[in-house]
């Protein structure tokens, strides 16, 4: 291989990077877009942020069953059948509700319903792409794409703020959920025609790099059988992760879902305003990603997994929690937008040390050890998105909001008990 060509998994890559750009565009739309939709369908913050919620409802409980199809039947055919599944989801979200359903009840069950069903299938996603991970990169070269894989959700959700506002405020808000969808289509169509589910089938691999792919697996996880992903749920490490991820989401899910609105009521930003300062945690998020990533891997090669993973979590899980108190409680709206970006580039810091410890953890079983991961994680939406609210009517969205503070230390502290350090041994079934 020509040392100046760019690998072929990193070529690979390249294309799951912008399906995970082209995911968050997709899905964070309607926080936006939700700005527009409450007035003019009747809805209370508390019934739209239960709509919110039936998409992390679908997410998270269809984590694990995503990660186990990816396993099943691989990442190509996998990603492909859920990405035009979401792609015609986020039609009907801007086709169906009020205007072939118009009363009020009739708009939250179609939206609660299309909303569920997106979420669905956006699940195996990550756990999937995890997978992709583990099998195309070289044995603790895992974080680095995983961030990049953060790198690109962030950058997604970062233009979508900006972008949805634009054309909801010249074409109104459905046009939001129509604009992307072809793009989405040739995406999707680009990871059909490159993606293989292994290295070895992929005509463009070379010797060389099979070769470093493949090294030093000997000590991992090893196959033993499809079925032995079952015996994941009874993992400690994996169980452990799952509820640290739990509290990083918590204050990641702040921000998906009503940071937006936060700016919009309680800051005083007009609509185009706060499309681009929403925008300004996930531009931010997006570079601190791929520099968790390269930490983590470098402290994975310097001291070992078990503490190269443990580091970087637990600053970005710290950081957070201060951040975000610090921001909610300054007197200042533009330093608090400052102090706010940087607490949710702080959870982005910790994002590769996750699934690097996950993946070193699960082996050749990471599809679905990363779903049983993610369903902690996105448990903290099915919470955060309908608490909010319900909370911000008793005691104010800034006291609602600081809760995150409290639950990132916990998931810190969690760290201090995780061993990546000591792989998932299945028994053969």
């Amino acid at each position: 291989m020509n040392r100046h060509q760019i690998p072929v998994r990193w070529r690979l890559f390249g294309v799951l990077f912008l399906l995970s750009f082209l995911s968050y565009l997709m899905r964070q739309n309607i926080h936006v877009a939700g700005e527009l939709m409450m007035p003019e369908l009747q809805l209370s913050e508390l019934e739209m942020g239960w709509i919110y919620a039936s998409f992390i409802w679908g997410y998270a409980l269809f984590q694990l069953p995503g990660g186990i199809a990816g396993n099943r039947f691989g990442p190509r055919r996998t990603l492909l059948v859920v990405g035009l599944l979401g792609i015609l989801a986020s039609g009907l979200t801007g086709l169906l509700p009020g205007l072939l359903f118009q009363s009020t009840t009739g708009v939250i069950a179609v939206l609660l319903l299309v909303r569920f069903v997106m979420g669905i299938a956006h699940a195996p996603m990550y756990p999937v792409q995890a997978a992709v991970v583990e099998r195309w990169f070289p044995v603790g070269q895992w974080a680095l794409p995983n961030a990049v894989s953060s790198t690109g959700l962030t950058l997604g959700a970062a233009a979508a703020q900006p972008l949805v506002a634009l054309v909801m405020v010249y074409w109104g808000w459905r046009a939001s959920f129509y604009v992307f969808i072809p793009l989405g289509l040739g995406l999707f169509g680009l990871w059909w025609w490159y993606a293989r589910d292994n290295p070895v089938e992929h005509p463009a691999m070379g010797e060389d790099e099979l070769k470093a792919i493949q090294a030093n697996r000997n000590d991992l996880t090893q196959e033993v059988g499809f079925s032995a992903w079952k015996q994941l749920i009874r993992n400690r490490e994996t169980l452990l992760l799952a509820m640290s991820y739990f509290s990083l989401n918590y204050v990641f899910y702040l921000f998906f879902t009503w940071f937006f609105h936060y700016l919009v009521k309680e800051l005083g930003f007009s609509i185009l305003e706060t499309g681009f300062l929403a925008a300004l945690p996930w531009v931010t998020g997006a570079f601190v990603a791929t520099l968790g990533g390269l930490t983590c891997d470098a402290l994975c090669r310097r001291i070992g997994p078990r503490l190269g993973c443990r580091i970087p979590a637990m600053v970005g899980l710290i950081g957070a929690g201060c951040l975000l108190y610090a921001g909610l409680y300054s007197t200042s709206p533009y330093m608090a937008v400052a102090l706010l970006s940087l607490c949710f580039a702080s959870t982005q810091f910790a994002e590769g040390a996750f699934w690097s410890a996950q993946t070193f953890v699960a082996g050749p079983y990471t599809a679905p050890a990363c779903g049983l991961m993610n369903t902690g994680g996105n448990a903290a939406g099915i919470v955060v998105a309908p608490l909010m609210p319900f909370l911000a009517q008793h005691v104010g969205w800034v006291v609602a909001l600081s809760t995150g503070t409290a639950v990132a230390f916990s998931g810190a502290l969690l760290w201090l008990f995780v061993r990546v350090d000591r792989p998932f041994e299945p028994q053969a079934v």
